[in-house]
This record gives structure tokens, C-alpha cells and sequence, in this order.
């Protein structure tokens, strides 16, 4: 009987073993699992990323070059088609369709494990993503303290924070220099942005807005009511600019700029217009669209040097 208890309790003791290695690996997996990084996208939303997305899916071109700038080019696994310069890395990717058509069958089909999406532009993609479990993160670009921010975020989704951060110390030493040539003035200026379908004026937030802001310049429009639909600009009238009287006149425009560019000087001609100092005295600049349609994004020291180059070309 003796035998048969040293038995039992050797059994018990061995079960009991058994039990709390098993209770041991269960505990273990958390820390196996633990998370790479949580992010909060533009729209607030917190992005919890379990590992280093592998394969990334951007529905910007904008986003192609700081990607590759913190060491992520060869996690891009699909890009839009974009009329604006397309990176070498990202040429022969495949595209999932234009950035306001975006195509989600063709993102799926690149079987990505992160899509960055534009803010204002396709968040109307994220439910559809999520219900197929792919992570969306959105972001935005327009500012350059977006820029900022956004070059911070993904050298965290790369693993490259370092690089993020000399990258926005080389734009900060860039943009100062640009500032350091010309003369601390306040200039007056507006800044109309022109399409087919109109004019607008641009407020702050856009970023011409933005640039000028930078400069140190004062945008004649701040505090304007916006439109509805675009907070970075306010309706158009002439009458009010008339009465703002700006120093200095910047276009942005959408379409042909040849075009645009023969529209605006054939409506400049007439009396209201040409009542403008800067209009009459020819300080009237056409921006860029590379620079300042879509977001320039680690170009913006290049930017701000093409605004401040308008009004003062002898700046060295």
C-alpha cells in the first residue's frame, strides 16, 4: 500500500508539472506577440500594428518619397497613377488606379498588410480594408507641420526613427537658410487658386497658404470664412480683393498651367483688376503645380524657396 501511495503522489506531482509548464507557455505568447507600434492617424483613429508591415500600399504619390527617404522602398507593394514625378523604386509597381478613383479590388489584390491612405481624399476606403483585415492608416500632407509629423510616423512603420529624424532636421536647416537670405518684411499677398471650374482664394492651411506663413508673410484672406467642403479655402470675389489690396498676387491652379496661365492675364486686363497694385506693377506669380497642387512633402524647403524667389530673385 505503501508503494502504491509513493506512486499516487509521484503521478500527482508529475501532473501537476505538466499543468504549470503548460500554464507557462500560455503566458509566454503575449510577449511573443507584443506590438510594433500604435500609431494615431489624422483622423484620430489609433492604429495598432502587430509586427513591421511587409508589404505597404499607398493611394498617394505623395507618400512614395518620404517612404523611401526613412528606408521603406522595398515595402511598397502597389502606388497610384499620379501625373506628378513617380520615383524610380515605385515606377514598374503595380498601380491600383487614379488617386480619386482608387480601385479596392486592385489594393486586395496586392494582399498588403498596411494601406496609407491621403486625408480629404479616399478615407471612404478604411471600413472596406478593415472588413478584409488589412490596416489603414490615414494621413495628411497638405502643411508643412504635416509633413513634420508625417515623416515621424513612417520611420516608426519602417523601424527607421533616426532617419526620420535627420531627414526633418535637413528640411528645418533648409527652410531657415532659404529665410535667412531675404528681408524680414511682412509682405501683404493672396494667393487664387484657379481650375476650369473657377477661382478660389486659398486660406492657410493650403499650402501656399502654408508656405507664405513660413515666410513670414501675411495672407490677406486669414480669417475669411471657408467653403463648406474645403477648409483651406474661401469663395472668390472680387470686390473683396479689391478692398484687401495685397502687395503681391500668387496663383495655384488645376489643368493645363499654359492655359490657365492665358485665362488669368486675358481677365486681369479689365478695370477692377487692374485697380490692384499687384496687378498693375506685375506682381503676379504662377506657382508651380509640382511644388504647390499636391503636397510636396519632403520637397518643401524647395517650396518655400521657389515662393521666396518670386518676390526677391536676387536672393542668394
Amino acid at each position: 500500500m505503501k508503494l502504491k501511495g509513493y506512486v499516487k503522489i509521484i503521478l500527482s506531482i508529475m501532473m501537476m508539472a505538466l499543468v504549470l509548464a503548460g500554464c507557462g507557455q500560455e503566458a509566454a505568447k503575449p510577449a511573443n506577440q507584443s506590438g510594433y507600434a500604435t500609431l494615431t492617424d489624422d483622423l484620430g483613429r489609433q492604429v495598432e500594428l502587430s509586427k513591421k508591415p511587409a508589404r505597404i500600399v499607398v493611394t498617394s504619390a505623395s507618400f512614395l518619397e518620404p517612404l523611401e527617404a526613412v528606408g521603406g522602398a522595398d515595402l511598397v507593394v502597389g502606388r497610384p497613377d499620379s501625373r506628378t514625378k513617380m520615383p524610380e523604386f515605385a515606377k514598374d509597381l503595380p498601380s491600383v488606379g487614379k488617386v480619386y478613383q482608387i480601385d479596392t479590388e486592385k489594393i486586395i489584390a496586392c494582399q498588403p498588410d498596411l494601406v496609407i491612405i491621403n486625408k480629404g481624399m479616399n478615407e471612404k476606403l478604411v471600413d472596406t480594408l478593415e472588413a478584409n483585415g488589412i490596416k489603414a492608416l490615414v494621413l495628411d500632407m497638405k502643411s508643412y507641420a504635416d509633413v513634420q509629423k508625417e515623416v515621424s510616423t513612417l520611420a516608426v512603420v519602417t523601424g527607421n526613427k533616426e532617419k526620420g529624424e535627420q531627414l526633418i532636421k535637413d528640411m528645418d536647416e533648409k527652410i531657415a537658410a532659404v529665410k535667412a537670405r531675404i528681408p524680414q518684411e511682412k509682405r501683404r499677398v493672396s494667393i487664387i487658386h484657379s481650375t476650369s471650374q473657377g477661382l478660389t482664394v486659398q486660406l492657410e492651411g493650403s499650402i501656399a497658404g502654408s508656405v507664405a506663413k513660413m515666410l513670414g508673410w501675411e495672407n490677406v484672406a486669414s480669417g475669411t470664412k471657408p467653403l463648406e467642403k474645403n477648409p483651406d479655402a474661401a469663395p472668390y470675389s472680387m470686390e473683396t480683393l479689391v478692398e484687401q489690396n495685397p502687395e503681391i498676387i500668387f496663383v495655384t491652379s488645376m489643368g493645363k498651367l499654359s492655359a490657365i496661365k492665358a485665362s488669368m492675364e486675358e481677365t486681369m486686363q479689365g478695370p477692377a483688376w487692374q485697380s490692384i497694385p499687384a496687378v498693375r506693377e506685375k506682381r503676379v506669380y504662377y506657382l508651380p503645380q509640382e511644388l504647390f497642387l499636391l503636397s510636396p512633402g519632403i520637397h518643401y524647403p524647395e517650396a518655400v524657396e521657389t515662393m521666396a524667389k518670386c518676390v526677391y530673385p536676387d536672393a542668394k
